[in-house]
């Protein structure tokens, strides 16, 4: 599968990575308050894993997580596609900013 149909269509599917399930509790329920259709996963494998099924129109990813990091997770997406990916974290030293953006993601915004 692997294709994004970001270009075609409106975004309206955002896959929300973290381990941290108050995180994904809240900005969750951010997104679909803004019309946003968003599924929730715990680690990056268990992403990885629902994306080879069926690739949403995004990814917000936290870099620190169990089985698979977000810039594993990363590294992984930009050799089948380039949807739109934004990591969101706690990772605040300017290595690991400059690293992510280097690597493919979109934007870096920290908690």
């Amino acid at each position: 599968m692997w294709q994004s149909s970001t270009r075609t269509k409106k975004m309206s599917k955002i896959a929300l990575v973290d381990d941290d399930r108050n995180i994904l509790t809240s900005v969750s329920m951010t997104l679909e308050a803004e019309g946003f259709e968003v599924e929730t996963y715990n680690d990056g494998q268990q992403a990885f894993d629902a994306f080879s099924k069926k690739l949403p129109d995004m990814a917000v990813l936290d870099i620190k997580m169990p089985r698979m990091d977000g810039m594993d997770l990363l590294q992984r997406l930009r050799q089948k596609t380039s949807m739109p990916v934004i990591f969101l974290t706690s990772k605040d030293d300017e290595i690991d900013e400059v690293l992510g953006l280097r690597m493919g993601a979109d934007d870096y915004v920290k908690k």
